[in-house]
């Protein structure tokens, strides 16, 4: 069967024919439908984090498949892959087939398209964690997202509307005001107006990008708002002035998934129903499985619309 696999520490992914997977005890065999290419994927395949699989092995943290064989669910049945190590510790699910722990398994009831299925799990629920646990908007609330044509912030934009907020969704270029969710105006950051910094006219700032720029935009927060930092794709460090800070009291939150990782599971279940209805939309990019390498080039540089998905 095919299997895209990381070779060599920072060298891209090749496609390889591999033997088929073996089911463990107590693991479950899954036909993949769709694997995500995630930014975590991007960080294991550098070789410089804390988890590094003997080489070559299959990447793929996120995906998507219908159960072959398991002990407790019926062959057919909709299934998400995540955790359990997948494309960590052990092979991911950049392959046609793949044998995962029970664990790493949830049923999707009720189902969703497969690109879906594969990559919701991350903006979703990051949305839903920063939205709910740690920004704790309220109704009427204004907002403001950095990054909002991206996957996480534009789950943010709708799940703040829907929560009764007043949105504005701020990116990078023009070209990305169309990447934007229905009904969220749009901003370019080059081209925000200069007195938002003084009239400060939002309650919150959600922030995926980070970088030099982050605490220019906490500036737009009102006394006592919050500025949520989710990212850091704009680059990983920002210059905090302190006494102009304090003057500003706008309280800094960081989000750390690792830490909500149990919060977001609880909160997957209500997502997918708002997801299979139609409320709810994360976009997607297929991509073939050949090109793979060329596909996650692109994420690194920022230059993929939706969250890209292999298709086997």
């Amino acid at each position: 069967m095919r299997a895209v696999r990381i070779h060599a520490w920072g060298e891209p992914p090749v496609l390889d024919e591999i033997d088929e997977p073996v089911r463990g005890d107590g693991e479950v065999l899954v036909e993949v439908q769709a694997a995500a290419l995630a930014h975590l994927d991007l960080t294991v395949a550098s070789g410089e984090f804390g988890m590094r699989p003997p080489l070559p092995y299959t990447g793929g943290v996120e995906g998507s498949g219908v159960v072959l064989a398991a002990d407790d669910l019926a062959p057919g049945t909709q299934v998400m892959l995540r955790g359990g190590g997948l494309g960590l510790i052990r092979g991911g699910t950049w392959q046609e087939r793949v044998s995962v722990p029970r664990k790493a398994v949830t049923v999707l009831d009720p189902p969703l398209p497969a690109d879906v299925a594969a990559t919701f799990f991350v903006p979703t629920t990051t949305a839903a964690v920063v939205l709910g646990d740690v920004a704790r908007l309220q109704p009427g609330e204004r907002l403001a997202v950095a990054g909002a044509s991206g996957a996480v912030g534009a789950a943010v934009c709708q799940l703040a509307r829907l929560a009764g907020a007043e949105v504005t969704g701020l990116v990078g270029s023009p070209e990305r005001l169309a990447g934007l969710p229905a009904g969220v105006p749009g901003v370019v950051l080059g081209e925000a107006p200069a007195e938002w910094a003084t009239q400060r006219p939002f309650d919150v700032v959600v922030d995926t990008l980070g970088g030099e720029d982050l605490i220019g935009r906490t500036r737009w927060v009102r006394a006592g708002g919050r500025a949520v930092v989710i990212g850091y794709v704009a680059g990983t460090r920002s210059t905090l002035d302190l006494p102009n800070w304090l003057l500003a009291d706008v309280a800094l939150l960081p989000v750390n998934m690792i830490r909500h990782e149990r919060r977001a599971r609880e909160l997957a279940a209500g997502l997918i129903g708002r997801l299979a209805s139609g409320e709810l939309s994360v976009a997607v990019e297929p991509v073939p499985a050949e090109a793979a390498a060329d596909a996650l080039d692109r994420l690194d540089r920022g230059q993929v619309r939706g969250r890209p998905v292999l298709k086997f």
